[in-house]
């Protein structure tokens, strides 16, 4: 099975040895993302501004994928400060809609750039 690179200008450019995301077959797995505003490359300032910033750049690569996020099927969120779970739970509201996808949130101590949050996605289209 072939495998397809996804790109957009949309979403901050890889800062590694990664693509944005790679579709194989009917399934997009989306490389992680935090709160990188892609025109500037700088992390948007606060925990709510990131997270936001987060799902806006997941959407725009699920989309450069000719998919949304509707088709994910699971989603990994990390946290620096769990305490920031409900935040997450609030924002992704409006960004992923039911039914829901499998999710696992994971406390962990950094994350690149300085980053509080990161999330990564799988979907499944067609």
């Amino acid at each position: 099975m072939p495998k397809q690179i996804i790109a957009t200008p949309l979403a901050p450019a890889a800062i590694g040895t990664y693509s944005q995301a790679v579709k194989a077959g009917n399934t997009v797995y989306l490389s992680g993302q935090i709160g990188l505003d892609p025109s500037t490359m700088q992390m948007v300032d606060g925990i709510e501004a990131q997270i936001v910033r987060v799902f806006t750049n997941l959407q725009a690569v699920a989309e450069a994928a000719d998919a949304s996020l509707a088709d994910a099927v699971k989603l990994n969120i990390y946290l620096t400060d769990l305490a920031h779970f409900a935040k997450v739970n609030e924002i992704m509201t409006r960004y992923v809609p039911e039914p829901f996808p499998a999710r696992a949130v994971v406390g962990v101590k950094d994350l690149p750039r300085g980053a509080l949050v990161e999330a990564d996605a799988i979907l499944v289209v067609g």
